[in-house]
């Protein structure tokens, strides 16, 4: 009876059951999010100074430009036109532009050792970017926000429902999580933040300047008008005006008839989610190659 008891007493136990591969990414993605949220708390002068430049963008181009630039089909040197076609662009410029925080802050914990001590954790591989690109999600939309407020106070207005202008806002957050998996890749690409971030710049000036939304594209020569129209970042700027209601019925969607500009709405979401399928798996990728 002693024999049976001591191996009874002395059998191993079992361990829990490892939960499943998606769950445990959820779970997973979710704790590192919180923990760059948290960081963000700890250092509010991110977000200030992530504050400060779209703010001066849209003082700027609003009382410098805003009587200079004609808006086809609205009446010359109109103001309130060119402020209510700006917005969009500025608000999608806001967006985009977190890419080269996203890139620098990924490649700041590849400088100081921090991914080597993720991988020696049981967590999914793919967790630790996804978790910092839901964190840099919350930022900018937090960033729109106070955006919005100021373009309210400077005579921005919306003229759609709602729910449509939920669904600009909505559009808008998805191109910049796309583009956050861009920032995500060049920040594992590079070895220090300060290259990720001139990296994260560099292709994000001709991307958001080539496109239409600081200054119509009629304007352009015959080149870059197809481009600009082509552009995933026009396709959002002109989704985002048409669910604001900030467009004039009298003027063609398209200079050159391209698709994305007669389909903003659906053109976005499908440019967005083709960039999110690319560069994740790219920066998933590297991110293994790189922590291996």
């Amino acid at each position: 009876m002693t024999t049976v008891t001591e191996a009874a007493d002395t059998a191993p136990v079992q361990p829990p059951r490892p939960r499943g591969g998606f769950s445990r990414s959820v779970r997973d993605s979710l704790v590192v999010a919180k923990r760059n949220l948290i960081r963000m708390l700890r250092i509010p002068e991110v977000v200030i100074f992530g504050l400060i430049q779209p703010i001066m963008f849209v003082v700027l181009f609003t009382y410098v430009f805003g009587g200079s630039i004609n808006i086809p089909g609205a009446p010359v040197g109109d103001a309130q036109a060119y402020r209510e076609f700006l917005m969009a662009g500025i608000f999608a410029q806001t967006v985009t532009f977190a890419t080269a925080g996203a890139g620098a802050g990924i490649a700041d914990d590849m400088h100081k050792g921090l991914i080597d001590r993720f991988r020696s954790l049981p967590m999914s591989r793919g967790a630790v970017l996804t978790g910092r690109t839901l964190a840099d999600l919350v930022q900018t939309a937090l960033t729109l926000v106070v955006l919005a407020i100021v373009a309210l106070l400077i005579g921005w207005r919306t003229h759609e429902s709602l729910a449509e202008v939920l669904a600009g806002f909505a559009l808008l957050l998805l191109l910049g999580y796309a583009f956050s998996w861009i920032g995500a890749l060049i920040g594992l690409s590079v070895r220090t933040p300060e290259a990720a971030t001139s990296g994260g710049l560099i292709w994000l000036f001709p991307l958001t300047f080539i496109s239409n939304a600081f200054v119509p594209v009629n304007g352009m020569p015959a080149f870059l008008q197809h481009v600009a129209e082509w552009n995933p970042f026009s396709a959002t700027v002109a989704a985002a005006r048409e669910l604001f209601g900030n467009t004039i019925d009298r003027v063609p969607k398209s200079v050159t008839g391209a698709w994305p500009m007669e389909h903003p709405v659906v053109a976005s979401v499908i440019w967005s989610l083709l960039i999110i399928a690319v560069f994740r798996t790219l920066a998933v990728r590297k991110y293994r190659s790189a922590a291996a």
